[in-house]
């Protein structure tokens, strides 16, 4: 079996933490020049790759700029840094709880994305790190939804990032969640949901169909208030998109801040961080796969709706 060759370093820098978008000209030799190819490509408005190549946004290997005319070479990598979107930077402290030469764990708060993606790119966990602890290597090992705070792992060597990966694949770190939610005394707990979720690519919100179960999640009362909310302790066996914020729902207690379960709302303004999603990732237990060392993670924060249920309704 071949195996492929590695692409070469960026020859540019991070911009705010993020890595430069690197493009690969495909092997079929159908355009006639580079900027053909990237104006195809890249579906970008009338313009714009005309005037990074004008520019000499648009690098090669060796960090030279691609000539506005340069012939399309099949194979050839460019890189260019995207133009940065405007954000509304999240007025909440990204705390690091534990670091050393291979992992640095995270408690996020809500409303921060933990990796680039759509329109939250510069502000997202992974960039703030890369900037306030000066690792541009630092990878996210896994996931946490924007609005969910808590704990998340992330890699500081990239050579190390698939076996930090292969344990959340495999089942192999325990974690805890803690959710507010409304108190349904008809509701038996402890109980375990088994249902099979479906998430499709640009609709918001997860649903539940017939067939085999794909995600598996304990759900356990841990306190309740007279008159008030109640504190949940959720343990998900599984991965799947909102599979607790799902679950919950689908048990008639969906948890408290959620914009799209049981039914998706009109988004908020941006700026607007009142009311966020009551779901904390509590812990993350595992077995370092580099260092052998077990570790375990709590993370410090308290849901606001659970800590001052009327200032959070408020």
């Amino acid at each position: 079996m071949r195996r492929r060759t590695p692409p070469p370093p960026s020859p540019l820098p991070q911009r705010e933490g993020i890595d430069p978008v690197r493009v690969r000209l495909p092997p079929k030799n159908t355009w006639a020049t580079v900027r053909d190819h990237l104006v195809e490509r890249l579906a970008a408005p009338p313009g714009v790759v005309d005037g990074m190549l004008d520019a000499g946004r648009i690098v090669d290997a060796g960090g030279r700029p691609v000539p506005p005319g340069a012939a399309y070479v099949p194979g050839m990598y460019v890189w260019f840094h995207r133009d940065l979107p405007a954000e509304e930077r999240v007025p909440f402290a990204l705390d690091v709880v534990y670091r050393d030469e291979h992992i640095v764990v995270a408690d996020k708060p809500h409303f921060l994305a933990t990796t680039p993606r759509g329109s939250h790119v510069a502000e997202t966990a992974l960039a703030r790190l890369r900037r306030e602890l000066g690792l541009p290597t630092l990878s996210a090992a896994h996931r946490l939804d924007r609005l969910t705070a808590g704990l998340v792992l992330f890699t500081v060597r990239p050579g190390e990032r698939g076996a930090y990966q292969t344990l959340f694949r495999d089942g192999r770190v325990a974690k805890e969640y803690e959710a507010v939610a409304p108190y349904d005394p008809a509701l038996a707990t402890p109980r375990t949901v088994r249902s099979r979720i479906v998430k499709e690519r640009g609709v918001l919100a997860a649903y539940e169909v017939e067939g085999e179960p794909n995600a598996v999640s304990h759900i356990e009362l841990t306190d309740h208030r007279p008159g008030g909310p109640a504190l949940y302790r959720l343990v998900p066996s599984t991965g799947q998109t909102h599979q607790l914020r799902v679950h919950m729902s689908t048990l008639g207690v969906p948890i408290l801040g959620d914009p799209l379960y049981p039914e998706v709302t009109d988004p908020v303004p941006p700026g607007d961080f009142r009311r966020p999603l009551q779901l904390l990732a509590r812990s993350l237990e595992f077995t370092d796969p580099v260092t052998g060392v077990a570790h375990r993670f709590r993370s410090g924060r308290v849901l606001g709706a659970w800590g001052a249920y009327e200032d959070w309704a408020t």
